[in-house]
């Protein structure tokens, strides 16, 4: 699911004047000499951006946007979500080739484990039959619980139980895994064989790029993002069960401990490294163990269907006094609809920049289709990342009228996207950084 990624730039801030300055990352990360924000890549929109500009309601924004015509370059405003997951398999090499060209400053590997405590990026210990072909190789063996068929009744044909299977990284040696090929995360629950079964990609996706898609370490993203000459967003993951390096258990603290050694021995400095967590604890350590590294660890916030956020505002005070500068929580956490059905801050955005903690949100782009897929035929049914909005949305255009908001009233620093190439459209038309 990142201290601060860039200056928001923009002309006037409603918070400006009464939040006091806070020593953030803003200034580190845009004056660090070594910082990687010349990206190696050429940047390439596609049509997408001008896709959505289309569609957007005629006014001011839309005029501006239509006004952006490029050159284009490399954004720390665009974070790369797994890469660039709309339509590439996550945590793939490819899909972080393709998010880098989208012009991504930031690319996210989620760190989990292999069974010699080797990491790797998935987002989750269990996903690799979801997102990867392992149900159909040899390893399948080795998965904590083999494929299982749908069960439909004989004489209604009704679904009684959904189709299953749990493979874990922890399964599988680091030389194992990576013998997988990734693949979009998807799954049929309906299917009786296991070729069905790793199909399910949902119609505003696509498996045109899935054709073996090559799975990466840790090590190997990080030499890659080097390479391409950007910032690296790693997510800890939690521990499920001990598992031994070293004569060592696998601990939550030596995992987190061991994750940032990884780029201290590959040379990477810290100014382009934006440590996250879900678990505070997590954060707490790295800024203890590693002060220049926890300056930019990111507190990811989650939040339940209702938009209710697991991080009260009540504790901004004692996160910013225990030395947490960022918080990331999701779109709807930070955005509520007015009276007016205008899209504008919540209440959560305006206590969290209050309290001098710069804000990262995620994920743009990670739901279909805002009228046929987010809508449908009744606006309280919104998926997930319009929860909150929903009342304000009119079409695919108000992508970008959210991401506006979010940029220029919330204030907020950084947009996980799984599709950057909008997300680097709007914040070089912008001028964001």
């Amino acid at each position: 699911m990142t201290s601060t990624i860039r200056k928001v730039a923009r002309a006037a801030s409603v918070f400006a004047c009464v939040i006091a300055p806070v020593a953030s990352a803003h200034d580190h990360h845009n004056n660090g000499s070594d910082h990687g924000s010349n990206s190696k890549v050429g940047v390439e929109l596609g049509p997408r951006p001008f896709h959505l500009v289309d569609r957007m309601k005629d006014g001011r924004l839309k005029r501006k946007l239509q006004s952006c015509q490029g050159p284009f370059r490399t954004s720390h405003f665009s974070i790369g979500h797994r890469g660039a997951g709309l339509q590439f398999p996550e945590h793939t090499k490819e899909s972080y080739m393709a998010a880098a060209r989208m012009g991504a400053g930031i690319l996210e590997c989620d760190v989990t484990f292999t069974r010699d405590a080797e990491f790797v990026c998935r987002h989750a210990q269990c996903d690799l039959h979801t997102t990867t072909n392992i149900l159909a190789t040899p390893l399948a063996s080795k998965c904590k619980q083999g494929f299982k068929p749908a069960v439909f009744d004989p004489v209604t044909g009704e679904m009684i139980s959904p189709a299953s299977a749990k493979c874990c990284t922890s399964d599988l040696t680091l030389a194992e895994f990576k013998s997988l090929k990734g693949k979009m995360d998807a799954s049929d629950p309906r299917a009786t064989t296991v070729a069905q079964y790793m199909g399910g990609t949902p119609d505003f996706r696509t498996d045109l790029y899935a054709t073996g898609a090559t799975v990466m370490s840790h090590k190997e993203s990080i030499a890659l993002f080097n390479k391409l000459g950007v910032d690296m967003t790693p997510e800890l993951k939690g521990v499920d069960g001990a598992i031994g390096f070293d004569g060592v258990a696998l601990t939550q603290e030596t995992y987190a401990r061991k994750m940032l050694q990884e780029y201290i021995d590959a040379g990477i400095s810290p100014k382009r490294v934006w440590a996250q967590s879900f678990d505070v604890n997590d954060i707490k350590q790295w800024i203890g163990e590693f002060p220049r590294f926890g300056r930019q660890a990111v507190y990811l916030v989650d939040a339940d269907n209702d938009g209710v956020p697991s991080v009260p505002a009540q504790e901004f005070g004692n996160l910013r006094a225990a030395g947490v500068n960022i918080i990331a929580p999701p779109m709807p956490v930070l955005l509520t609809v007015n009276d007016k059905y205008e899209i504008v801050p919540s209440a959560y955005a305006k206590k969290a920049r209050w309290a001098g903690l710069d804000i990262i949100s995620w994920t743009s782009e990670r739901s279909g289709r805002i009228v046929a897929d987010v809508l449908g035929d009744d606006p309280t049914t919104a998926t997930y990342y319009y929860s909150t909005t929903a009342p304000a949305l009119k079409n695919d255009g108000d992508i970008l009228t959210t991401i506006d908001v979010l940029a220029q009233k919330v204030g907020i620093i950084g947009l996980f996207s799984d599709w950057p190439a909008t997300t680097t459209f709007y914040a070089n038309c912008m001028g964001l950084k």
